[in-house]
């Protein structure tokens, strides 16, 4: 069994153009370097052919190819940050909903709020635990804050009340926003304050290894999820993330995660999940429960968390 632990909707509708030409600016310059010559323009237009699934239905025909069971949909709120969003995040937020419908029983949704949205804000993501049926949170620090900014409390709040987790994405992103407000140190004073909270660092495999290897193994509640390992494999070192996040001694605390449709330019889904558990990939070499642990039992056990006393009480 594998679920993805950090996936989204493959559409331009929820990500502004200036954060995908960010980053297609910086694909240019290392194409350039490697004699590839395509601008940034191109790369973005290449891109966007492979941001036509605003319904999820190819992603399901990939997870299927790929022997992925379900999928973890996150939200990044951009609307506060950046100013040529399509959508607000309500819509963006009723769009999820309807998609996580449309496929019954293969996707999850964690949505994320940028704290600046005051009341309302908070208003939504509480209707969206409550009503929707999201399972998580999810904080994305380079829009422009800390993720322990106490704004972010009374999401963590709503958090430990309905017991779902938090991802918070750390390490660099496009260039249109800020990378300083990613390293995976600042969400420990969150971490601390709500013990009962789950926090994931997404790409902890990749970004900050050792800060995010050290937060899982002394925090209880922290978590990283691996998404962004296909960035090593591109570059000819099949499995080098993989293998140094799991020979840390923290394999109960790695979610296994793709990213998509972030690399779909590289590759579909299946071929980069074999590239991960085939024999001879960095997971085959796991025992079975470590195996099973990063590749579905640590998120399952994040979703459906150890009933409080009070419940088996009553």
């Amino acid at each position: 069994m594998i679920i993805d632990s950090h996936c989204h909707i493959a559409s331009e509708k929820y990500t502004p153009r200036s954060f995908i030409h960010g980053a297609a600016a910086n694909a240019a310059v290392k194409l350039s370097a490697q004699g590839v010559s395509l601008s940034s323009e191109m790369i973005a237009a290449m891109h966007a052919q492979k941001m036509q699934d605003p319904l999820c239905d190819e992603l399901i025909a990939e997870m299927a190819e790929a022997g992925i069971d379900k999928s973890i949909l996150l939200i990044p709120d951009f609307t506060w940050a950046l100013k040529d969003c399509q959508l607000t995040i309500e819509e963006t937020f009723l769009d999820h909903r309807d998609v996580m419908r449309r496929h019954v029983g293969k996707l999850e949704v964690f949505g994320g709020v940028d704290p600046r949205w005051g009341k309302d804000g908070l208003a939504l993501f509480e209707r969206s635990l409550a009503e929707f049926g999201f399972r998580g949170f999810k904080v994305y620090p380079p829009c422009g804050f800390s993720p322990s900014m106490p704004e972010l409390f009374p999401y963590y709040e709503l958090c430990a009340h309905h017991r779902v987790p938090v991802v918070v994405h750390i390490g660099p992103t496009s260039p249109a926003l800020a990378f300083h407000v990613s390293y995976p140190f600042l969400i420990d004073e969150a971490a601390r304050q709500f013990p009962t909270v789950n926090f994931i660092l997404a790409h902890g495999s990749v970004s900050f290894t050792h800060e995010s290897a050290m937060m899982c193994a002394f925090r209880p509640n922290v978590y990283l999820d691996v998404s962004g390992y296909q960035n090593t494999l591109s570059l000819g070192w099949a499995g080098n993330a993989l293998r140094k996040v799991t020979s840390r001694g923290i394999n109960h605390k790695v979610l296994f995660g793709t990213d998509w449709p972030v690399f779909r330019l590289q590759a579909d889904q299946s071929t980069l999940v074999q590239a991960a558990i085939a024999d001879g990939g960095p997971l085959s070499e796991l025992c079975v429960v470590e195996r099973e642990q990063i590749l579905h039992g640590n998120i399952e056990r994040l979703l459906e968390p150890e009933p409080r006393i009070r419940d088996s009480i009553s």
